[in-house]
């Protein structure tokens, strides 16, 4: 296979003639035109923001199955032959590694390509079930399509999986964004290729499988979630009925020490779901300037934008340093009742502008108007302009978790700009604001044409990784590369977490042939790959 991407990549321990054989198994289970082993059809399974060396997380081929029968002779084959495979949905986990494998020469599993049916959707009791090629995009035009009532929760870009994004725990910001809680039970082919359905799908001939996710005895759900234990062929997720109203909002803060008060207002309005009823955003200036224009209109120079620099931005953009993003659902009274509420407190700041989204459709209303879409459940594309920012632009997640505490909140801030302006980057991020805790996405932004830049951003990452556990803030999702440091944050007691995950893994997955790696987690025949 060499090609434009150099010599070939195979599974480790195989020889060429050893693969090719695996290879001529799956062309016989899924036909020829469905296992994908070239230089140029493998391009699609590979980081879209590299880091790490060509070879570090290529894959040796990819895999397209069209039905869960087919998903369990993959993995049937893949362990008899003691071939690892990668799972991947859409692959659309950006600024964490993409459809990459963690283990360089492992088979890519791609669910997306056929496996994209909307298998129901209920409006009565407010679910759908699906595999998981189906989009966001797909969910929602469905809905709108045949007319149903029902409001799907989208993350910031909607071009990911549902089912995907669920599994990596990812948010979004209805009064449902919490993608797990709202997961209403799996079905899962396990690394021996046996079929398991969690919840009340285990029960033959009933019809709860989407209303009841536990069950009887424990609950497995969880274990599938940023796990190497089995590939997920089928999801149910709930839907939120359609609000008989809906509004929504920004509030502008002018300064960058005005955050351990925002988040100290905010608190008690969010941990009793009212008034703040969905999951709100707090975004710097520079993350949401960065959708709407690019860095060389506001600074030209090497290092951080000067503190001038951002004045000019908030001025010519009628921005705060910080903006909030929220919505209000229900019966107009009860939202302009909320709406009032959330006016008197957060005007205890000083300088502190409302405006709701009919008020604002100037460049700087920008990412107000794509917040009203995404509010509602519509899916959006708008966050991929802030790759425009610089040029070739790509990033790094980094997404430690804080107490929604201002003084947490803002020493876990300022140790993140600070580290940034060592290292020469803007500090771009947000924080999505659940009932107890924030997520704290920063956005690492480099030139993926300059390997300088990319080493350094990686470099960067690892050292907050560490900085952030030392000052005890774990990260909740990560980079493909930086899997095992932050797994190894995770240290109580010499490690137990992780002790115990592998001992699951090892007995599910004895020849360690399902996604060696992921999230820090190594079957037995892989742990020396550990960094």
């Amino acid at each position: 296979m060499a090609g434009v991407l150099g010599a070939r990549v195979l599974p480790p321990g195989l020889s060429e003639g050893e693969f090719d054989a695996v290879l001529d198994r799956f062309r016989s289970a899924l036909g020829d035109e469905w296992v994908k082993a070239s230089a140029e059809e493998l391009e699609r399974c590979r980081d879209p923001y590299p880091v790490a060396g060509d070879r570090e997380f290529a894959p040796s081929a990819a895999v397209l199955p069209d039905t869960r029968e087919q998903v369990q002779e993959i993995v049937r084959i893949a362990s008899q032959a003691r071939v690892p495979v990668s799972p991947v949905s859409t692959g659309r986990n950006n600024g964490y590694g993409g459809p990459a494998p963690r283990l360089a020469g492992a088979v890519v599993v791609d669910m997306a390509a056929r496996m994209n049916r909307i298998l129901e959707v209920n409006e009565k009791l407010g679910y759908a079930l699906v595999e998981p090629g189906v989009s966001y995009f797909d969910l929602y035009e469905h809905l709108q399509a045949n007319e149903i009532k029902l409001w799907l929760d989208v993350p910031d870009l909607g071009w990911g999986s549902v089912v995907g994004n669920t599994l990596d725990r990812g948010v979004g910001y209805t009064p449902y964004g919490d993608h797990f809680m709202w997961q209403t039970g799996m079905e899962v082919v396990l690394p021996d290729g046996d079929l398991v359905r969690t919840g009340m799908g285990a029960l033959p001939g009933g019809n709860t499988w989407q209303l009841f996710p536990y069950g009887f005895g424990p609950y497995p759900d969880g274990l599938f979630t940023q796990s190497n234990y089995g590939i997920v062929t089928k999801m149910g997720i709930a839907l939120m009925p359609e609000p008989p109203g809906y509004m929504s909002y920004m509030i502008c803060f002018e300064n960058e020490s005005d955050l351990e008060q925002i988040i100290d207002v905010m608190l008690p309005l969010r941990i009793n779901m009212a008034p703040l009823q969905n999951v709100p955003v707090l975004r710097n200036i520079l993350l949401d300037a960065g959708v709407v224009s690019k860095r060389s209109e506001w600074y030209d120079g090497d290092g951080p934008l000067p503190p001038e620099a951002i004045e000019r931005m908030k001025r010519e953009l009628g921005l705060g340093y910080w903006n909030f993003y929220g919505a209000l659902y229900g019966p107009p009274p009860i939202m302009d009742m909320y709406y009032g509420i959330i006016q008197q407190a957060f005007g205890q700041i000083p300088g502190a502008r409302f405006y709701a989204s009919e008020e604002r459709h100037d460049r700087g209303g920008h990412v107000l108007q794509d917040r009203t879409k995404i509010n509602r459940g519509q899916p959006s594309l708008d966050e991929m302009k802030l790759l425009e920012w610089i040029p070739n632009g790509g990033h790094i997640g980094f997404s430690p978790i804080s107490a929604p505490d201002g003084a947490d909140a803002m020493r876990q801030y300022t140790m993140v700009r600070d580290r940034c302006n060592e290292y020469r980057k803007d500090y771009a991020a947000q924080f999505v604001i659940g009932l107890r805790e924030m997520h704290h996405i920063c956005l690492f932004l480099f030139d993926t044409h300059n390997e300088a830049e990319r080493r350094e951003t990686l470099e960067l990452t690892r050292l907050l990784v560490r900085e952030a556990a030392e000052a005890g803030y774990g990260e909740y999702r990560t980079h493909l590369g930086l899997m095992d440091d932050v797994m190894a944050t995770f240290n109580y007691n010499d490690g137990a977490l992780l002790r115990l995950h592998e001992r699951i893994k090892d007995a599910l997955d004895p020849n360690s042939i399902m996604a060696p790696g992921k999230s820090g987690i190594w079957g037995a025949r892989f742990r020396d790959q550990r960094r």
